[in-house]
């Protein structure tokens, strides 16, 4: 059986965590909001513990955590949610970039369509999008910042920290879509002066179908959402629909994971990608991004097709070549047109990520095969 490298579009669920959530389903499986039996109230805490779990990676309040299916509806509910209020005001200038994710693109798009304007800041060769860029993009009806912490596809780390500080004591909101670096890159969501973050917890070795929409309050307030999903008024009237106890309580399970065994992870993540490195020198390659996570590494081989490897590759090692979001009907990636790489890169590039679980792999297997299509 092949081994598993593409820990960026999924992860494995930690054991712990598939415990926990089977419990609440077999054992434990009352509605959070039934407030009549012992059931329902079980099922209320194990929400409210999970919801704390989750603001303490980001050391936020937990009332700040609104649950959500996960970052695509996060993203929506972040950027979509604040369009009236921002329009009431007059602030209907978006800031992004060209390599953020669909699920932060297509919004951005349609509020475009709506009569807002977007400014698709575009990376430097190396991935990164600059503070400067992000300063000379700000204008008077400016309402929303959306940049992401780390990039889906390179696993290039964007200064977000350093943006938030370009921020302080500015109106604008900054959304931060953290899907790839939440629980695994810390320090940088910590930062008060983001405002949204959006997580998903099948990144972070949690459940799928889960994922919040973390709303920091700015003087005491919150940022003026409305919401996308109307019903029961759940999550404070900001996403209605019975609450899966089970996945979220796996969810801050999860989230509290990842902080205990941070530093743990990231070396463990650090020997792969070395040995990765080292076996690479036995082929032509071109890495692409800096700067980047320890899981993953974006590279191209020089005159080999990234769907001509993934098939050498069947059997031996699980990969892609691109986000799997996007996988159905292959479109070169906007990420790497977007750091101006050339075609036969983009055509060639492959995506290998892995994480704490992943055992050793057979590098000289894999760069052996990708060598054999020269």
């Amino acid at each position: 059986m092949s081994i598993y490298l593409d820990c960026n579009a999924t992860s494995p669920i930690e054991p712990a965590v598939a415990e926990l959530v089977r419990y609440y389903m077999e054992v434990e499986y009352g509605n959070s909001g039934s407030r009549t039996h012992i059931y329902g109230l079980n099922a209320k805490g194990a929400i409210e513990k999970a919801r704390q779990q989750v603001a303490d990676v980001v050391e936020a309040q937990k009332d700040e955590v609104v649950f959500t299916s996960g970052a695509t509806e996060s993203n929506n509910l972040a950027i979509l949610g604040l369009a009236a209020a921002l329009r009431d005001k007059g602030k209907t200038h978006i800031v992004t970039t060209a390599i953020e994710h669909k699920a932060v693109l297509v919004p951005c798009g349609f509020l475009e369509s709506q009569g807002f304007t977007v400014s698709f800041l575009e990376p430097d060769s190396n991935g990164a999008i600059s503070v400067e860029a992000v300063e000379s993009a700000i204008t008077e009806s400016t309402g929303i910042i959306s940049i992401m912490q780390v990039n889906n596809e390179t696993g290039v780390i964007q200064p977000i920290a350093e943006i938030a500080d370009l921020l302080d004591g500015s109106e604008i909101f900054f959304h931060v879509d953290a899907a790839q670096g939440f629980g695994k890159l810390l320090e940088p969501l910590t930062h008060s002066r983001i405002d949204l973050i959006s997580v998903s917890a099948h990144k972070i070795y949690g459940p799928k179908g889960v994922g919040a929409l973390i709303a920091r309050r700015k003087n005491y307030k919150r940022p003026p959402l409305a919401p996308l999903i109307y019903g029961g008024g759940q999550e404070k009237g900001l996403r209605a629909g019975t609450l899966p106890v089970p996945l979220i309580a796996g969810f801050g399970l999860a989230a509290e994971l990842a902080v205990t065994n941070n530093k743990e992870w990231w070396i463990h993540c650090e020997k792969i990608k070395e040995s990765a490195l080292i076996s690479m020198k036995e082929i032509d390659f071109i890495l692409h991004g800096k700067n980047t996570l320890p899981n993953v590494i974006n590279f191209s081989v020089n005159g080999v097709n990234s769907e001509a490897a993934i098939v050498a590759l069947k059997g031996v090692a699980a990969i892609s070549n691109g986000s799997a979001c996007t996988s159905s009907s292959y479109m070169p990636s906007h990420v790497l047109a977007g750091m101006k790489l050339d075609k036969d890169e983009i055509q060639g590039a492959l995506r290998i990520s892995w994480c704490h679980m992943t055992k050793e792999v057979p590098w000289q297997e894999i760069f052996s095969r990708l060598k054999s299509l020269l």
